[in-house]
């Protein structure tokens, strides 16, 4: 008789077998990844009758009708401790377990501080530029010394993203709905008295907030008519806090001075996506968590979910079969 499945989803740099010791469960389960993002039917085919998923962040939604197309399945192990793309009610109805892994919290801000410092100082277009023969320097930089940085959302990333404006010298500004003068203090901060306050002063925007019906949208067209004409706008959260269209139009209009993004609402992005070709953009595809050592703590975390699971005893539990 085989042995069950098991599926890794979504392994891009082909990193989830050499990240972690999968030998010990050999004999007790089929080990396979996929290389490739599947659109939904193809991924449903493939899953097929996996017993356990391995899903990568929230790369692959997990809705009703989803879980509903996957009757075998009775382990979902998603990387990281929090992940909106599953209905945890609907898999806890089905009778499949689901458990997170554990993770580090360097990457993501380390991330969106690159992509600042690559955008205030037009450094993707100046390697290109040099790699290409042009000429010899083409742009001035952005100064982030004595400028205003503000962070919406002041939570575990946003906090990090105050230190490393502090140790640039700059001044730091924070809001979100239920921030803190007390919080905003520890941090370092000053507290806005609302978004639209933090969006006239700043010079730099940075969103860090979850996703949810509340903040989807959260900057618009009305939004960012209020930032600064020269403001860079930093995103490496969550693609639909930022209104696709009304960004898109601000930088083709020149009306903020660029952005820097990591996320979007459909990933991977399409061939003909205008994010590919729009001015004073820098663009990476959603790595703030991708480094070497996140992806050893989550594939190991998986390999230790999936052993207590076979065991009766599983670890890291976010919803369990009611």
């Amino acid at each position: 008789m085989p042995l069950p499945r098991c599926v890794i989803l979504d392994d891009y740099q082909q990193a989830a077998l050499s990240s972690a010791d999968w030998s010990g469960l050999q004999d007790r389960l089929r080990v396979e990844a996929l290389h490739d993002h599947l659109p939904r039917e193809a991924l449903a085919e493939a899953i097929g009758d996996a017993e356990v998923v391995v899903a990568m962040r929230e790369r692959t939604p997990f809705d009703a009708a989803m879980l509903a197309r996957l009757p075998a399945l009775k382990l979902l192990v998603t990387t990281g401790m929090v992940n909106a793309a599953i209905d945890m009610p609907a898999a806890a109805a089905r009778g499949i377990t689901i458990c997170g892994t554990p993770s580090v919290p360097n990457p993501t801000p380390e991330l969106s501080w690159g992509l600042l410092l690559a955008l205030a100082r037009k450094i993707p277009q100046e390697h290109a530029n040099l790699r290409a023969g042009g000429h010899w320097q083409n742009s001035l930089g952005f100064d982030l010394a004595r400028k205003t940085i503000g962070i919406i959302g002041l939570g575990r990333i946003g906090q990090v993203m105050a230190r490393y404006a502090r140790a640039f010298d700059m001044s730091v500004l924070a809001w979100s709905p239920n921030l803190t003068q007390d919080r905003c203090e520890a941090a370092g901060a000053r507290l806005a008295p609302s978004l639209d306050a933090l969006l006239a002063e700043a010079d730099v925007v940075t969103v860090h907030m979850v996703l949810a019906p509340s903040t989807r949208g959260l900057i618009g067209a009305r939004e960012i008519g209020l930032m600064k004409p020269g403001a860079l706008l930093v995103n490496t959260s969550r693609g639909p806090l930022v209104d696709a269209a009304a960004l898109q139009a601000a930088l083709r209009d020149g009306r903020i001075g660029g952005a820097a993004l990591d996320v979007f609402e459909e990933e991977p992005l399409p061939a003909d996506s205008p994010w590919r070709s729009l001015p004073n953009l820098v663009a990476t595809p959603h790595l703030g968590y991708v480094t070497e050592r996140n992806y050893r703590m989550y594939y190991r975390g998986a390999v230790e979910a999936i052993d207590g699971w076979l065991r009766g005893n599983p670890v890291r539990v976010l919803a369990a079969p009611g």
